[in-house]
């Protein structure tokens, strides 16, 4: 029995076709991937997790002005600029640009409210969490996330 070697419908893929169809898996691949942008839905996951730390610490200033009859917790006064939480020694580095270097260390007068003072997901440390808080001429205090993605503003204020 002689082979067509023209193809009769019975041979396997010619080279072209496989190559065509890898091909057009790739190009599929790509666009999937563009479209979805893990990188992108990460930083956003991080932002929503800086804008509940900054609830969560103002929250927990807030209950402790409550609690302690209008006094702001130690280390916040009215009309400070922008400080920077933390445990870092005076003068160290700060992750918030515009803050001051020293910090203010909130750890002992919210342990009563937070477990421990939340850190920035993507590089914060006990020493520099990320976060920052100002306190005007009115006793509103603003808490500030430092490294926020995307382009976003992340503070709420009360």
């Amino acid at each position: 029995m002689k082979r067509n070697p023209k193809g009769d419908g019975n041979g396997g893929f010619t080279l072209i076709e496989i190559l065509l169809v890898i091909a057009i898996i790739a190009v599929l691949a790509v666009v999937v991937f563009v479209a979805l942008n893990p990188g992108g839905r990460l930083a956003d996951a991080r932002n929503s997790r800086r804008f509940n730390d900054v609830n969560s610490l103002l929250t927990a200033i807030h209950e402790y002005t409550l609690d302690n009859d209008g006094a702001l917790p130690t280390g916040l006064t009215t009309g400070m600029g922008e400080t920077q939480l933390g445990s870092c020694a005076s003068g160290g580095a700060t992750l918030c640009t515009g803050a001051s270097a020293v910090c203010v260390n909130l750890t002992a007068p919210l342990a009563a409210y937070l477990k421990s003072i939340p850190l920035d997901p993507k590089d914060g440390v006990a020493a520099t969490t990320g976060y920052s808080v100002t306190v005007d001429a009115n006793n509103i205090v603003t808490v500030i996330s430092c490294r926020a993605e995307s382009g976003e503003t992340i503070q709420v204020s009360r």
